[in-house]
């Protein structure tokens, strides 16, 4: 079997691709642009990608193509009907980078709620070893305990946020955007419900018609102005010029974002003139990425490509 990985940096150099090379010859690119797709397709057998078109255009004149594997879970890249009237077998990995995403929303949270970038610069200026007080508390913060954790999007990841919430003593409510989403033992409400009483609103649903911009002014005019949003979706989700205004007009607390509009992120993007980090956190799509959500994807691609040899159907989308 001629393997190609198009995208090996989607998962890191540092993580092994040994579990996929036992099945063939493997021929690694660090990075690939759509306009070399085809090319580097050409004799595969197996192709596995992340976010790189796959559609008539690139795999037409790949004719031994039999699987394209995803190092993701979106599969939106690939033309699956194509791959169906093809016989091209599509896999995705699911379930791998959970907790690493639950880690992520929680450290944005307690990053902007106790200001822990103020008082790091506080000590670090010298400010702290001047004063005589033992303890500085010119930032207020709030408890966990207690307060309204609202969660839109209550799949694999939402429900483990909510579990975690719970154990922090939150009152957990959520907001199903699909409309037919319930889990037992948390409290169901409608957006604006969510939106108006919750102290945290965490992000944790696909990107469809129905979520494209649910954060916009609009969804966040409602919001406490005490409030902290955090989204580690997708960045469509939220309107990035509407957000930009809410916060440098105060009608939320503060934001912590993993995803944008544009990845990377376009330096004329309204939140890149919001420099204060008490207000605004963001990090570069990277919630997902700890050393063992990595090192899961490519094994779950290579239980995929087992699977497929064998005949089995294993997170087969196509």
């Amino acid at each position: 079997m001629k393997i190609v990985i198009l995208e090996r940096n989607s998962v890191g150099a540092d993580v092994s691709m040994a579990p996929i090379k036992a099945f063939g010859d493997v021929t690694e690119y660090t990075d690939t642009t759509p306009e070399t797709v085809a090319e580097r397709i050409a004799d595969a057998d197996i192709v596995i990608a992340n976010k790189l078109p796959l559609n008539e255009s690139t795999l037409k004149d790949a004719a031994n193509v039999k699987i394209i594997c995803e190092f993701a879970t979106g599969y939106d890249n690939i033309d699956t009907e194509y791959c169906k009237n093809r016989g091209i077998a599509v896999c995705n990995v699911s379930g791998y980078s959970t907790e690493a995403v639950v880690q992520h929303t929680f450290a944005l949270c307690f990053y902007l709620l106790e200001h822990l970038p103020y008082y790091d610069e506080y000590v670090k200026s010298g400010a702290y070893s001047a004063q005589p007080l033992f303890t500085n508390y010119s930032k207020h913060f709030t408890e966990l305990s207690g307060k309204t954790w609202g969660i839109v999007g209550m799949g694999t990841i939402g429900r483990r946020v909510a579990e975690v919430a719970r154990a922090f003593g939150c009152r957990v409510m959520y907001y199903s955007t699909g409309g037919n989403h319930v889990v037992d033992g948390y409290e169901k409400v409608d957006f604006e419900t969510l939106l108006a009483q919750s102290d945290f609103v965490s992000l944790h649903c696909p990107l469809n018609e129905k979520t494209k911009y649910l954060m916009d002014s609009r969804a966040l005019s409602i919001m406490k102005p005490s409030a902290i949003l955090i989204n580690v979706a997708r960045g469509k989700v939220v309107n990035n010029a509407d957000l930009a205004a809410a916060l440098e007009n105060k009608e939320i607390a503060a934001a912590g974002l993993d995803v944008m509009e544009e990845e990377p992120i376009s330096s004329d993007n309204p939140l890149m003139k919001i420099k204060d980090s008490n207000v605004l956190m963001i990090t570069p799509h990277m919630a997902w990425a700890s050393t063992e959500a990595r090192i899961r994807c490519v094994a779950e691609c290579a239980e995929n490509i087992k699977a497929f040899l064998n005949k089995e159907s294993r997170n087969r989308i196509v």
